[in-house]
């Protein structure tokens, strides 16, 4: 797949949010979440020692620090190797660093990269201020049904994204663990990828949303704020940890400067965070380790049924296990299309998956025909499976795999 270089243009609509607002709370079954299980305001609690639930309970309703709460940037921080509460900027969700990064970073004489697929934010943003190059996604079919020899899937050619860098390239927006895909870099290819980004002096934006949900802890990557001096980190409450509801999430950069930027661009949007949001954040950092082993436990146990169900249907999916995060993008291989598929399945079942045209991107074509759905929630994803694998059995039975 060739590369595609866009011009800037107005920002199109949302094209994932805008199925959401159909659907996500309409379908029985909404089996395409992007986000682990979440808790309820009780169970959180629980987790507070007693000077933060009453912190909590005692909370002034006023307006919070642009920067966020102190003792919140501190457990933050704690997060990473090098960073200290100076190094991290809150944000309200994931969202607005998205949106306010780019645009304090980037003008129209400017020009970034973006890989394919991707979350629409990272391109549609960036697209909307100066020349932005799609660098795609490659994908070749594994060794066979369930494979997980760690050959085929997907994967990011380094030699591509060197090849896209201009002269006047400012940015590059990278997304690991990746959504859709669940692919993730290697420590070598992001320590070669900072090396020829900071001969250039290119920024590297590093969405880390799925960061401490790894199928496995050992292909972790580092955060790129702990490695480059000009790579942002972004997280947020809402994936790993399952909190979407919070609206709380950060930037972290060893170039005060550009968080500096950031924070001023927020006085236009947010302005602060919610208070009691953050005091409910600064409680499940401070129990993470705990959150994050409970939701990789879901994660992993719905990977393996999941996985399950594929291989009873070997003509139907072409299935590589994700390294990373709670969403995955197999490849549909029968013969009415993914299109149809994801359709009948929504409407006559209440699955709801999403097919690739979700990810239809400006910057290049997106194969289409892959679907992506999520594995983190617990009880709706065990009821979704089972409806899925029911309406599979009823319509695709000559698909099955032959048993002895």
């Amino acid at each position: 797949m060739s590369q595609t270089v866009a011009s800037p243009r107005k920002m199109r609509d949302f094209g994932l949010e805008v199925f959401f607002s159909e659907w996500e709370f309409t379908a029985k079954h909404h089996m395409t979440a992007s986000d682990l299980e979440s808790v309820s305001l009780a169970e959180l609690l629980a987790l507070a020692s007693d000077e933060d639930r009453s912190a909590f309970e005692e909370l002034w309703l006023g307006y919070t620090e642009t920067w966020g709460a102190p003792a919140l940037r501190d457990e933050i921080a704690r997060t990473y190797e090098r960073m200290t509460r100076d190094n991290i900027l809150c944000l309200a969700g994931a969202g607005e660093g998205l949106f306010a990064a780019p645009n304090v970073l980037l003008t129209k004489d400017d020009h970034a990269i973006v890989p394919t697929p991707n979350y629409q934010g990272a391109e549609t943003i960036p697209l909307s201020i100066c020349e932005v190059t799609g660098v795609p996604m490659s994908y070749s079919s594994p060794d066979g049904p369930g494979s997980n020899s760690g050959k085929g899937g997907w994967r990011i050619d380094l030699d591509r994204l060197r090849d896209a860098i201009r002269p006047n390239t400012k940015l590059i927006s990278l997304n690991f663990p990746h959504n859709p895909t669940g692919y993730l870099m290697t420590g070598e290819d992001l320590t070669e990828l900072v090396a020829f980004a900071r001969e250039r002096g290119i920024y590297i934006l590093s969405d880390e949303v799925y960061r401490g949900v790894e199928l496995d802890p050992n292909d972790r990557m580092p955060q790129i704020a702990d490695v480059y001096e000009r790579g942002i980190s972004l997280n947020v409450m809402s994936k790993a940890y399952g909190l979407p509801g919070l609206r709380i999430g950060w930037i972290a950069s060893q170039d005060h400067a550009l968080l500096q930027k950031v924070e001023r661009f927020k006085h236009y949007l947010s302005i602060c965070n919610s208070g009691p949001s953050e005091v409910l954040a600064l409680i499940a950092l401070k129990s993470r380790h705990k959150i994050l082993s409970r939701n990789h436990a879901i994660m992993l146990k719905n990977a393996e049924a999941l996985e399950q169900v594929f291989n009873d249907f070997p003509s139907l999916f072409e299935w590589q296990r994700p390294m990373g995060g709670c969403v995955a993008f197999p490849k549909y291989l029968g013969p009415d299309g993914v299109e149809q598929f994801s359709r009948m399945l929504l409407q006559e079942s209440g699955v709801m998956i999403l097919p690739s045209s979700i990810y239809a991107s400006e910057l290049g074509t997106v194969p289409q025909d892959h679907f992506r759905i999520g594995f983190g929630r617990d009880q709706v994803f065990k009821d979704g499976l089972k409806a899925m694998r029911h309406h599979l059995e009823k319509h695709y039975a000559e698909f099955t795999v032959e048993r002895a």
